[in-house]
């Protein structure tokens, strides 16, 4: 692992592997660390970048709130990887990740060849929907520094959109939720104000502007994001959307060799 200060703010980031490189982007409460299984497959392909994004693991995360917003973070991370040697790259991005990558394409779609987003959206449509987002967002982030990471994450991996990965064996789901644990109050709540839902802008109306190669990638029993994948897919100009069947919203976690392997053939295909 290797510290990178980028407009001021120390990254964590962990690069593994040869070839063209692929930024990887966690979702909310995750790390770096979640890409670790999909290395052994995808590092003879790719020059890996894992990266910590602000506010989780073992980036900083006492930055001011400006700091956590999405387009902040997306300049950050363009600035990074130019910084580490790259002015072209691929980008997987999971969940809160997923937002952050469509961030990036839509402000710098000339360095980005390539794009996963898995269980992803552009944001909320209108303003009305962001404010009430916003208000819950809040609660969320007070809730967190009142009653700490331990209490917030036993009721985070309850909530109905993780439902599925209660049938995943109990190893599994005490890896995810020690990794879980390893985030800070103060890291979470800030990510959760300045980067959530309800405060980046909407990039619906911007999806006919990006123009690289797109995979959304869902599955088949989180209705809701399946939902949102086909309606982006209708506007995304060179997209193509794949549904992983029986598994919910984290399908690198449910499915990883099926994750692994179609995000490798996407990104490989010529």
């Amino acid at each position: 692992m290797k510290k990178y200060v980028i407009n001021g703010l120390s990254y964590a980031v962990e690069i593994k592997g040869n070839g063209f490189p692929l930024l990887l982007l966690h979702g909310f409460t995750g790390a770096k660390e979640n890409w670790e299984p999909f290395v052994a497959e995808w590092s003879s392909h790719f020059q890996l970048v894992m990266v910590d994004l602000i506010g989780h693991g073992e980036t900083e995360h006492d930055a001011t709130i400006s700091r956590y917003e999405i387009e902040s973070l997306a300049t950050d991370l363009v600035t990074l990887m130019k910084e580490i040697g790259f002015s072209k790259f691929h980008v997987v991005g999971y969940s809160m990740g997923g937002r952050l990558a469509l961030t990036m394409a839509v402000l710098y779609p000339t360095v980005i060849e390539r794009l996963v987003l898995e269980s992803s959206s552009p944001g909320l449509k209108t303003e009305e929907e962001r404010h009430e987002r916003q208000k819950k967002d809040q609660q969320l982030a007070e809730r967190i520094l009142a009653n700490g990471v331990a209490s917030f994450v036993e009721k985070w991996e309850n909530i109905p959109l993780f439902a599925t990965q209660k049938e995943l064996p109990e190893a599994v789901q005490q890896s995810v939720r020690k990794q879980r644990l390893l985030n800070s109050e103060q890291g979470l709540a800030q990510s959760l104000l300045g980067m959530g839902t309800g405060s980046q802008p909407s990039w619906w109306t911007h999806l006919s502007d990006i123009h690289m190669p797109v995979l959304l990638l869902v599955g088949e029993r989180d209705k809701k994001f399946c939902r949102l994948a086909k309606e982006m897919n209708e506007k995304l100009p060179d997209s193509t959307i794949t549904v992983i069947k029986n598994v919910g919203h984290a399908i690198h976690v449910e499915e990883p060799k099926i994750f692994g392997k179609i995000v490798r053939e996407f990104l490989t295909t010529t």
